[in-house]
Parts: structure tokens; sequence; C-alpha cells
């Protein structure tokens, strides 16, 4: 995988770049996501998209660094946010059930739950 698929620009790109990029594209955007969700509640806001972007841009780039780069340095680098964005996402979907169990609406607040139910 470390065959020259083009060269644009004096830059060569590999299959294993290609992932690379793909995963640097994917961990940037999940901003874009963050910023959307909190622009549209007015408050900072995480949604679950975000968390999956974190964990598949942060594999991504793991992989890159360690078949296609072996590099320490990016394996690091990426080791940690892939398991914090593992253990939010667990966290998320965890939250996500025990609301749905409990009878709460998707996408409501519990302070919204608790006036509904008044």
């Amino acid at each position: 995988m470390n065959e020259t698929i083009i060269t644009l620009w004096g830059v060569v790109i590999t299959p294993w770049k290609t992932i690379g990029y793909l995963g640097v594209l994917c961990f940037s955007g999940r901003w874009l996501i963050q910023l959307a969700a909190s622009s549209k509640t007015k408050a900072p806001t995480f949604p679950r998209l975000f968390w999956i972007m974190s964990l598949g841009g942060s594999l991504m780039l793991l992989s890159y660094f360690v078949f296609g780069k072996n590099d320490s340095v990016g394996i690091l680098s990426n080791l940690f946010p892939a398991a914090i964005a593992s253990y939010n996402l667990y966290l998320d979907i965890r939250y996500s059930n025990n609301r749905q169990a409990a009878g709460f609406t998707q996408g409501s607040s519990p302070a919204m739950d608790e006036s509904a139910k008044s």
C-alpha cells in the first residue's frame, strides 16, 4: 500500500496517505458538526456524531501512523484521543439508553421532561 497513486504538485499520494488524509478530514470535520449543533441549541453541545467522527478519524490516523509510516510520535498523539472518544461515545450511548428506558423523549433535556410531567 505504499505504491504511488498520483503525484500532485510534488506531493506523492499513496493508499496509506489517503487513509491519513481521510482521518485528518474526519477528525477536523467533527468541529464543524459541533459548531452546527451548538448553534442550533445555543449552548455548547457535543452530538454523538462528534464522538463517532473523533473515533473514526483517530483510528484512521492510527492506521496510517502504525502501518503506513511507522511513526511513534503519530501513534502516541492519536492513541489518547481514540481512547477518550471511545469512552465518551460509550457514555453517550449508555446515557441515551438510560433516558429511553426511563421514558424520556429523544432530544429533550431532563428539565423539559420534568416540566412536561407536571
